[in-house]
């Protein structure tokens, strides 16, 4: 299914700065482009060529609303991901409550693109990103963002900001819990994180408003060890609640935790969260789901633990073509570090689309050994039928460190028509 077009975006020019897109395409916009609906194998590509299923993505988007409709949880994804305004788009329309950011040249991507509701997983201290905010704040009453804090001196550098830039409206503030001792950031004890709600109570330019953390950045963690940091997590908020610590004018308690890999566990613990004076926002915030993966997600998705809720489906698959079979036990293809997500896992041989016939057959016997910049090594076992000039489709390990080498990514129909393009901004 096609996204809704974006006018800015679909009236750019193809041209040289777009991977893998036909030569005979330059000029065009990308609407004119996709409203051909050319055919990614036979319609003039080149490759390496990067492809999402327009399918996967579409069944993902539904999945992950069902999941939270059903969890009662609210959702932010993590734009980082794909930092796609089209898939924001798909992502609110199936139900987000708004895109979570790491750092602000994110959200200003998010805000030059429309998007309302910000959740910041990061302290901002930058004075400049702070003056930017106050002005985006102060010029848009419908506009929200949330920021963590988790320092009293943060605290102060915001709070030295905001004054500075003269803001009218209050930022709204969640102090980070840390996950263990060695984990990321957030802080570390229930009684650092009272100072930092202390010290946002001093200033009239923040406002508390919840709590927050991510769990995936636990040291060897394990479903009872987040679920035991989750509780510690609604425990925090509960006593901020109890001893009067949010502000009076809050309508609602934001408590947010939940990347991609322990999902069903924050579910589990959000849905016991007691009573509060108010009503409790359960803010999620995975963001690998939109394509998912074959490689790290595949292996650590909660829907292995839970698969009676569904099943997310890979939707990423690297196209290259083979450009060298020096022995009968290797073979090399035209993409490499510079085109395949590499920092996780090596990508995977799934498909080889036969260079003569057209085919497309199981890349059985063949296995992605090495990456170099421009070529990915291909380990061919006796009687795996590859030649120079077939294509190889490849499986791809982690969403984040893909989206990123890819500027404009042809969103793929199972038969091989290209319905639209999704542009990236990184």
């Amino acid at each position: 299914m096609p996204t809704e077009p974006r006018t800015e975006l679909s009236d750019e020019r193809v041209d040289h700065r777009f991977k893998g897109l036909p030569p005979d395409a330059e000029g065009l916009t990308v609407r004119e482009l996709a409203a051909q609906r050319r055919n990614l194998f036979t319609g003039g590509f080149t490759t390496p060529v990067l492809a999402l299923s327009a399918e996967s993505v579409e069944h993902n988007l539904r999945l992950l609303e069902t999941y939270a409709e059903r969890h009662g949880l609210a959702f932010a994804p993590h734009g980082k991901t794909s930092m796609a305004p089209q898939l924001f788009d798909r992502q609110l329309e199936h139900g987000a409550w708004g895109i979570t950011a790491a750092v602000p040249h994110q959200a200003r991507v998010y805000r030059a693109h429309g998007i309302d509701r910000i959740f910041l997983a990061n302290e901002l201290v930058d004075a400049v990103a702070l003056r930017w905010l106050a002005a985006e704040l102060d010029g848009d009453p419908d506009f929200r963002c949330v920021c963590y804090v988790d320092s009293v001196r943060g605290v102060e550098l915001m709070d030295e900001a905001l004054r500075a830039a003269g803001v009218r409206r209050p930022v709204d503030v969640v102090v980070e819990l840390g996950a263990a001792e060695a984990g990321r950031t957030g802080v570390r004890t229930e009684a650092e994180a009272e100072a930092v709600a202390d010290a946002v109570a001093a200033t009239d330019r923040l406002r508390l408003v919840g709590v927050a953390g991510y769990e995936a950045t636990m040291p060897q963690a394990d479903a009872a060890r987040v679920r035991e940091w989750l509780h510690r997590l609604v425990g925090l908020a509960a006593a901020f609640d109890k001893s009067g610590r949010f502000a009076p004018d809050l309508p609602e308690i934001v408590v947010s935790a939940g990347g991609s890999e322990w999902f069903d566990t924050v579910a589990e613990v959000f849905a016991g969260i007691p009573e509060f004076s108010r009503p409790v926002l359960k803010l999620l915030r995975s963001g690998a789901y939109v394509s998912h993966d074959d490689g790290q997600y595949r292996e650590r998705t909660p829907f292995n633990r839970i698969p009676e809720e569904g099943a997310l489906r890979p939707a990423f698959r690297l196209w290259s073509q083979v450009v060298s079979r020096p022995t009968p036990a290797q073979a090399f293809t035209n993409a490499g570090k510079r085109d395949a997500a590499h920092d996780l896992h090596l990508p995977e041989a799934q498909v080889v689309r036969d260079g003569r016939t057209g085919e497309v057959r199981p890349a059985d016997g063949v296995t992605v050994t090495a990456l170099s910049d421009q070529h990915t090594w291909l380990a061919t076992e006796p009687g795996a039928d590859v030649e120079v000039g077939d294509w190889v489709g490849m499986g791809l390990s982690h969403p984040c460190t893909s989206f990123d080498k890819w500027q404009l990514i042809p969103l793929v129909e199972a038969d091989g028509t290209v319905v639209d393009y999704i542009r990236t901004f990184f």
